[in-house]
């Protein structure tokens, strides 16, 4: 019986990665799904994701791609498809993002398992149990940060969880956290960066008189708000907009913006290029 996976691969960008990869899957009778590429010609790299079918077991592809890596310098990642995305939810007191994702993964609109929700705040532990998902208030202040994130890591190691979701999760990650989870950990701001940073970004905005405001989801960094971004999303505004209807509005872009990026993580279509990424949508 055959099983469906996802290779993902960045190396220098040369002839013959394609047909080598190709390659290797045809002598071993796998059938290729759905292939894309990219080569990046500032960078001189190219980036690929291949979905294919195969009789083989992970571990034995694995091993063929190990052995091929080292003649094209190629950084590779084998998926099962079968394999569901556990993500650890953070969040403080605002329930949009999280009741959007939980909605989407019951809907089975969204790839992923959400195994547990966790909070600096007791607020949201209703609206996580009415989905069946455990939440943990983790409280938090200056002092406490560095036992407080010790703890949020136990729980990604408890829930074996691939993946953490900042769904409006309103604390400043410490470096050491974000090395962790460098490249697992997915961020939304309430912006469409790299401008109106801070509490209130959308009075900056009506301060300002734009006629288009957005959210970012991005990987976290240690620079605040500067990771690597996944996904935008805008909306046009006027001079008839309040903060108020501008806040509204924004919430709704975050949560568009947030599950496109969850979505597209959970599917392996995002790949690091440096400070940015290159995404292979469907």
């Amino acid at each position: 019986m055959s099983a469906e996976y996802v290779l993902t691969l960045s190396c220098p960008d040369r002839p013959g990665v394609v047909a080598a990869v190709s390659g290797l899957l045809a002598r071993h009778g796998c059938n290729i799904i759905e292939s894309q590429q990219f080569g990046d010609p500032v960078a001189v790299r190219f980036f690929m994701r291949v979905q294919f079918a195969a009789t083989l077991s992970v571990d034995d592809l694995r091993a063929e791609f190990a052995a091929l890596a080292p003649e094209f310098g190629m950084d590779f990642q084998l998926f099962d498809s079968a394999v569901k995305t556990r993500a650890l939810v953070l969040v403080s007191r605002f329930d949009h993002c999280l009741n959007d994702l939980l909605y989407r993964v019951r809907s089975g609109l969204l790839p992923i398992e959400i195994a547990g929700v966790a909070s600096n705040h007791p607020d949201l532990r209703p609206l996580t149990q009415s989905y069946g998902v455990e939440y943990h208030h983790l409280p938090v202040d200056a002092g406490s940060k560095p036992r407080q994130e010790a703890e949020i890591l136990t729980l990604v190691d408890h829930y074996q969880a691939d993946l953490v979701v900042l769904a409006r999760y309103m604390q400043v990650l410490s470096e050491d956290m974000c090395a962790k989870l460098a490249g697992r950990m997915i961020n939304i701001h309430h912006s469409f960066l790299p401008s109106f940073k801070g509490a209130k970004p959308y009075h900056q905005a009506y301060a300002r008189g734009v006629k288009l405001i957005g959210a970012t989801a991005h990987y976290v960094t240690p620079d605040l708000d500067e990771g690597p971004i996944i996904e935008q999303e805008v909306a046009r505004v006027n001079h008839t907009h309040s903060p108020e209807d501008l806040a509204a509005m924004g919430r709704d872009l975050e949560c568009q913006a947030l599950a496109r990026a969850v979505r597209w993580h959970a599917e392996h279509r995002v790949l690091l290029d440096g400070h940015k990424t290159v995404i292979f949508p469907r």
